[in-house]
């Protein structure tokens, strides 16, 4: 890693409250997206009374200080998945969730259950949209708002410039040839007690990694030379080979 940014020491702070969180998305935009958090970067306070007042609901502490944050950084948060804009947010027809994020194709919705709204950062859920309505649940996604965002943050770093990205359909193999040649970080799996290994996270010589249950490997470099170097390491028919 580079000497300016721990991302493997910043990811535990991240991990173990808010304030760390937000430290974490700082340290990574500047060092891993290029480009440092500014003024303008985050939404208004009014735009966010104004969600609130339209809902008719309090937001989180941690929603609030996320949009306030980095809410305007698309590249950071909705180059795969969406943030909603703060003029979007909207509650489930059942009148369970406030939702705040869609999956890219509509195949997922991520929400906080109405009655933990009261928590400074309340757990966050998903929901499935399935041919059959009536077996829709919102289930455990992680179990903070701030580190549901950090988890954001990295997965949507994984769909940015294809140059420092790629996508390699795993095997046993290649899945051993991840963990011996990477360290593991300390985000929790989501959605948590699904069999096999879940989504894990790695970190390489300055490589992002996750492994999505043993069925794919995506990466990140912070150039395009780290990611040609996990590529060797980890040989396969990557999606993005430009050499």
């Amino acid at each position: 890693m580079t000497h300016q940014f721990n991302l493997a020491a910043s990811l535990a702070g991240a991990v173990a409250g808010r304030s760390g969180a937000w430290a974490f998305v700082r340290g990574f935009a500047a060092h891993w997206d290029g480009s440092a958090l500014g003024s303008s970067d985050g939404c208004t306070q009014a735009e966010l009374d104004a969600a609130e007042v339209r809902l008719g609901l309090r937001l989180p502490a941690a929603l609030r200080e996320a949009y306030l944050l980095f809410g305007r950084r698309r590249d950071l948060t909705s180059n795969h998945d969406s943030l909603l804009d703060p003029a979007k947010l909207y509650v489930d027809d059942a009148k369970e969730a406030l939702v705040f994020r869609h999956e890219n194709q509509g195949a997922a919705s991520w929400g906080i259950l109405l009655d933990s709204l009261r928590n400074d950062d309340p757990a966050v859920l998903v929901r499935l949209d399935l041919a059959d309505k009536r077996a829709e649940r919102w289930e455990d996604w992680l179990e903070r708002l701030s580190l549901c965002f950090v988890e954001i943050i990295l997965s949507e770093s994984l769909h940015a410039d294809e140059r420092l990205c790629d996508y390699l359909e795993a095997d046993e193999h290649s899945v051993e040839l991840l963990e011996s040649n990477a360290t593991r970080l300390p985000i929790p799996a989501c959605p948590p007690g699904e069999e096999g290994r879940g989504t894990r996270w790695f970190l390489g010589r300055d490589v992002l990694l996750r492994d999505d249950d043993g069925m794919a490997v995506l990466a990140r470099g912070r150039t395009a030379e780290d990611l040609d170097r996990v590529r060797d390491l980890i040989p396969g028919d990557w999606l993005n080979v430009h050499r």
